[in-house]
C-alpha cells in the first residue's frame, strides 16, 4: 500500500490481481476457489465480516436445494436444470451450470464440515420445498448459510488470503467498458481530517455484494446487508430481471422469515390498531375460522406470496397486507392461546392440515406446544434473540426476502462489463419463481465459476500502482463529490433513506401501483439529480451512509425501471399483484369481506416467459426492455472430444 496526497487529503492505493467484494457464501467462496486454482495476488473487500446476509439470516429450517442423493430419486442434472429453467424468464445456460456444479458445491461444502445430515447409510436425504417436484431440498437447521459462511471462511484464513476489513466500496472504475478498479472508504481511518480514500487498481472484480437489500422498508433482509447493485449498474453493468422478487411473511423486531413450522403450528393472528385494542382478525374474513385456518397451515409450505396463489394461501398475505399498509395496524402471530376454529379439536381442519399435525405428534393444544412438537429449535432461535414466544405475541409484516434478478451474468458469471463478475443474489440468475434453498446453491456454483474463469482465461499480474487519466479523473471526481456533500444540503441521509424506502414499500412491493411506481420514479429521478447539493451529512463520519443511499436511489431508479415495463406489459405474475382500475377483484371461495374488493388487479398472463428483462443506463435513468432467453443447452457430449476441449480451456492454470 502507498499514499498519495491531493488538496490535504490522503489517498490510499492498493495493486490486486483479483479483489472479490463481499463476505458471505458467495465472497469467501470465490476467493477460497481462486486461490485453489493457484492465483495468489487476491484479497476481499468488506464492510464487515460479520455483516450481510449469509450470516445473518435463515428461517425456521433454512433449506440448501440441490441435486438429489437418495437411493430412491431419479434426478439428473437435466431434470433439475429444466426444473430451475421453467420458473420462467430464466437463461438455459446458467440453469444447466447451476444444476451441473450443485454436486460438487454441495460436496465441498460437506467436506469443509458443513453438517447436512444423512442416514445412517450415508445418504442425504431431502425433502420438498416450493416449485421444486423432487425431494432435493435438505438443511443444517434455521442457520444452515451462517454454518455454511462460517467454515468457507475458515479455509480462507487457513489460507492466509488478505482480508480487507471495515472498506466500503462506493465506485467501480471501467475504462472502454473493461474494469480497471474500485474506490473505497476505508472505515478504519474514517474521520473529520481523513475521508478514508483507498483506491483498488485490479484486472478483475467479483462483486458478492448480496442482494439490494436497501430498496425496502418492510424488509427481513439484515439490517447489515445493504447490497451495492446500483454501483454496478452506473457502472454500465446491465440488469436482469430486477422486477423479480420473493416476499413473505417476517418478524421484524428481529428479521426473521416465520415460514414452514411458524405457520404449521397454526398461530393465532392478531392485529392492534392504534388506540391499542386487539383483535383476532383473520376469522372476519372467511365464511368460517376452519377456512383460515387451513390457509394459514398451508402458508407453511407455500411461504412466498405468489400471485398465482392469491386465491389459496397468499391469501394471508394479502390480509395482513391490507391490515398494516391500508388500516394502520400492527399485525402479530401469538403462540400462546389457540386461534378461533380449534375449541373443538382438529376435526373439521383438512385432511392434509390434521395428517401433517398427526406425524409430528401435534394435535395438541396451544400453537407454542405443537411448535415445541414440530420444531423446537424455531423457538430456541428467538429465545436466543431475547423473544420468548411463551411469553409475548410476535409482530410480522410481508417483508422482502430475495431479490431473483440481479446484474446480468453470462455463463462464467461475467457481467456486461468486461472483468466484472457478479456471483451469489448480486447476479441475476433467477426468473419469476425458483425452488425455496436454490438461491444457496447459487452463490456456490456462482463463485466457482466465476473464479474458474478468471483463472482459465487470464495470466495473473498486478497493475501498475499508477494513476493513469481514467483513474485520476474518477477519483478526483469522488473526492469533489465528497466536498459537496459536505458543504451541507437540506434531507438528512437518514430521512432520505426512510422516505424513498416507506414509498417503495407501499407502492412497488408485492402489491404494485402503476400510478404510484410513476410517482415514484420520478421522486427518485429528482433526488439522484440534486443529490450531492442537498444531502445534508452532520460530519464526515456520515458519508459511509451517504454513499449508500446513493446506491439505494439508482438501484430504486432501475428496479422501478424493470418493474413498470413488467406491469405495463404482462400484468400481474411472480410475486407482483399489479393494480388497476381495469383489474379484476380478488375471488376466494371462502372469502367473506368486502373489504378486499379495493385489491382491483391485472391477472396473471403467459406473456414474456421466454423472455428476461434487461435494463441499461441511459443517460440520467434506465430503460427497461424484453430479451429472449437464452435456451436451455441439450449437451450430447463425446468424452474424448469434451476431455481435448478441457484440456485446452484450463491451460492458463498452474
Amino acid at each position: 500500500m502507498k499514499f498519495v496526497e491531493h488538496d490535504g487529503q490522503k489517498i490510499a492505493i492498493l495493486s490486486l490481481d483479483t479483489l472479490v467484494i463481499g463476505s458471505g457464501c458467495a465472497g469467501f467462496n470465490a476467493a477460497d476457489t481462486l486461490y485453489d486454482l493457484g492465483r495468489r495476488q487476491i484479497g476481499i473487500l468488506t464492510e464487515g465480516v460479520r455483516m450481510g446476509t449469509s450470516r445473518n439470516t435463515g428461517s425456521d429450517k433454512q433449506t440448501y436445494y440441490k441435486l438429489s442423493l437418495c437411493s430412491d430419486a431419479q434426478d439428473s442434472v437435466w431434470l433439475l436444470a429444466k426444473n430451475l429453467f421453467d420458473g420462467g424468464s430464466v437463461n438455459g445456460d446458467t440453469a444447466l451450470a447451476e444444476a451441473a456444479g450443485s454436486l460438487r458445491s454441495f460436496m465441498k461444502l460437506v467436506n469443509l464440515g458443513v453438517p447436512f445430515p444423512t442416514n445412517r447409510y450415508g445418504e442425504y436425504v431431502g425433502y420438498k420445498t416450493d416449485h421444486d417436484p423432487f425431494r432435493r431440498a435438505t438443511s443444517c437447521g434455521p442457520l444452515t448459510s451462517k454454518i455454511m459462511t462460517e467454515k468457507l471462511e475458515a479455509s480462507v484464513m487457513r489460507k492466509q488470503i488478505p482480508i480487507y476489513d471495515r472498506m466500503q466500496a462506493v465506485r467501480l472504475i471501467t475504462e472502454d467498458h473493461h474494469i480497471k478498479g474500485v474506490l473505497a472508504i476505508d472505515l478504519n481511518r474514517l474521520s473529520d481530517t481523513d475521508w478514508g480514500v483507498t483506491l483498488f487498481l485490479c484486472n478483475q472484480v467479483i462483486l458478492a455484494t448480496g442482494g439490494p437489500a436497501i430498496v425496502y422498508e418492510a424488509s427481513v433482509y439484515p439490517e447489515s446487508q445493504t447490497g451495492m447493485t446500483g454501483m454496478a449498474l452506473e457502472a454500465g453493468a446491465d440488469g436482469c430481471n430486477l422486477q423479480e422478487w420473493q416476499y413473505g411473511l417476517a418478524s421484524i423486531g428481529f428479521r426473521w422469515n416465520v415460514s414452514g413450522s411458524y405457520q404449521q403450528a397454526l398461530p393465532r393472528y392478531i392485529a392492534v390498531d392504534r388506540d391499542g385494542h386487539e383483535r383476532e382478525f383473520l376469522p372476519e374474513y372467511f365464511q368460517t375460522p376452519e377456512q383460515a385456518l387451513d390457509m394459514v397451515f398451508l402458508k407453511g409450505y407455500q411461504w412466498p406470496f405468489d400471485t398465482s396463489k392469491i386465491e389459496g394461501s397468499s391469501i394471508i398475505d394479502l390480509i395482513v397486507h391490507h391490515e398494516v399498509v391500508d388500516k394502520g395496524n400492527r399485525v402479530f402471530l401469538d403462540f400462546r392461546t389457540d386461534p378461533a376454529g380449534l375449541e373443538n379439536g382438529f376435526d373439521r381442519l383438512s385432511e392434509e392440515t390434521r395428517y401433517y399435525l398427526q406425524r409430528c405428534g401435534a394435535l395438541v393444544k396451544t400453537p407454542i406446544v405443537r411448535l415445541a412438537q414440530i420444531n423446537r429449535k424455531a423457538i430456541d432461535l428467538y429465545a436466543a434473540h431475547g423473544i420468548d414466544l411463551y411469553r409475548q405475541p410476535l409482530e410480522v409484516s410481508v417483508c422482502a426476502q430475495h431479490n431473483n434478478g440481479g446484474l446480468a451474468v453470462d455463463l462464467d458469471w461475467q457481467t456486461t462489463v468486461k472483468g466484472l463478475y457478479a456471483a451469489g443474489e448480486v447476479a441475476g440468475t433467477f426468473g419469476i419463481a425458483r425452488p425455496g434453498g436454490s438461491a444457496l446453491n447459487s452463490t456456490q456454483v456462482g463463485s466457482q465459476r466465476a473464479a474458474e474463469h478468471i483463472a482459465d482465461t487470464t495470466v495473473e499480474s498486478r497493475p501498475a500502482e499508477e494513476w493513469n487519466d481514467t483513474v485520476r479523473r474518477k477519483t478526483l471526481e469522488l473526492l469533489d463529490q465528497i466536498r459537496q456533500l459536505l458543504d451541507g444540503g437540506e434531507q438528512t441521509v437518514l430521512c432520505q433513506r426512510e422516505d424513498f424506502q416507506h414509498q417503495m414499500t407501499c407502492q412497488a412491493a408485492e402489491i404494485r401501483s402503476m400510478d404510484g411506481m410513476e410517482r415514484a420514479a420520478g421522486k427518485i429521478g429528482d433526488a439522484l439529480a440534486g443529490f450531492y447539493r442537498d444531502t445534508c451529512l452532520s460530519s464526515p463520519l456520515e458519508l459511509p451512509f451517504a454513499f449508500k443511499n446513493r446506491d439505494m436511489l439508482s438501484v430504486q431508479q432501475a428496479v422501478l425501471s424493470a418493474m413498470r415495463t413488467a406491469g405495463e406489459t404482462c400484468g400481474s405474475r411472480g410475486s407482483a399483484l399489479v393494480l388497476s382500475e381495469k383489474g379484476k377483484d380478488v375471488q376466494f371461495a371462502g372469502l367473506d369481506s368486502e373489504e378486499l374488493s379495493a385489491y382491483r388487479y391485472l391477472p396473471a398472463g403467459a406473456a414474456h416467459r421466454e423472455d428476461w428483462m434487461r435494463t441499461v443506463r441511459t443517460g440520467d435513468g434506465y430503460t427497461s426492455s424484453f430479451v429472449p432467453v437464452r435456451p436451455l443447452p441439450k449437451t450430447d457430449d463425446w468424452f474424448e472430444t469434451v476431455w481435448s476441449e478441457y484440456l485446452e480451456r484450463i491451460a492458463y492454470r498452474k
